[in-house]
């Protein structure tokens, strides 16, 4: 497993019609790795995958791995151990390189639970597993013990922690191996993770700001921390905006503003307000990107 440490959870883009636009997925794909990205998740939840069919997946997933030269990883979690599994295999067999699996939401399993659920599902699917920590969304919070047992299972070997919560992040760098990798997955705090241990990040803003975001991560692993600081400050308001309401809607409107026609939102996200897109719009503007 080697997914560095830049990987973007990509949108998924639309038409007029809100079907699925292949080509762009592509154009978009080879954009990310352009602003250098060292993997990709698609079908994550920034790519919308309550709303995409399994013949939808399993096509950008081909389309996807066609044309590019970057390790895919799959978002296939579900609230059913059995559907994960089936899209898990469905994934493998499209090509991906990884699986990221959230945390059952709704359900709202405790601890044990988590650990027999994400446990069998590694035993059906041989291909190197990514947790995803988001309790936020999920109403479930898996905590750092549930971490490291599982990070005893050989194909579960990274976590996306997207909690927010650095004293989490800590304990769950302190008791697990330095081969299990944490990428933080929630923007604002990925560079004060990184100062505790976190390896990388899966990212939203860096559809807008990648090439910012990578030059950060690479001036903060070089040891020039005043540099990465001041990156992280210059980008604060973009981090924070781009989560002014539910992601994807204003990240899928700000590559739109950008020029990069990704389309819509599915139902049941609905697209961004005329007041949100004003914010959005003066802070591109501020950054230079428009």
């Amino acid at each position: 497993m080697n997914w560095g440490r830049f990987i973007t959870a990509m949108v998924t883009p639309f038409d007029e019609n809100l079907n699925v636009n292949y080509d762009m997925a592509i154009l978009l794909a080879k954009k990310l790795i352009k602003d250098e990205n060292t993997s990709l998740v698609i079908t994550g939840t920034t790519g919308e995958a309550p709303t995409l069919s399994d013949e939808e997946k399993i096509k950008l997933y081909e389309k996807i791995k066609e044309n590019v030269n970057v390790p895919i990883i799959a978002g296939v979690g579900t609230n059913s151990t059995k559907k994960t599994i089936y899209n898990a295999k469905l994934a493998k067999d499209a090509g991906v390189d990884g699986l990221l699996i959230v945390t059952p939401y709704y359900n709202k399993p405790n601890q044990e639970s988590l650990y027999s659920h994400f446990k069998k599902i590694s035993s059906e699917v041989d291909l190197p597993i990514m947790l995803y920590n988001v309790p936020g969304r999920t109403g479930c919070n898996m905590l750092p013990e549930t971490v490291k047992k599982l990070s005893e299972i050989d194909n579960i070997v990274a976590l996306k922690e997207a909690s927010g919560n650095i004293n989490q992040i800590s304990e769950i760098i302190k008791i697990t191996s330095e081969d299990f990798k944490i990428y933080s997955g929630d923007d604002i705090s990925f560079l004060p993770s990184m100062s505790v241990g976190t390896y990388g990040v899966v990212s939203v803003s860096s559809h807008i700001v990648g090439e910012e975001m990578n030059e950060m991560i690479n001036a903060f692993i070089n040891g020039d921390v005043i540099k990465s600081q001041n990156i992280h400050l210059k980008l604060l308001n973009i981090f924070k905006k781009l989560f002014i309401t539910t992601n994807p809607i204003p990240v899928k409107a700000a590559l739109n503003m950008i020029g990069i026609n990704v389309g819509g939102v599915r139902l049941p996200l609905t697209n961004l307000g005329e007041h949100e897109e004003i914010i959005i719009k003066q802070e591109l503007e501020n950054l230079n990107i428009i």
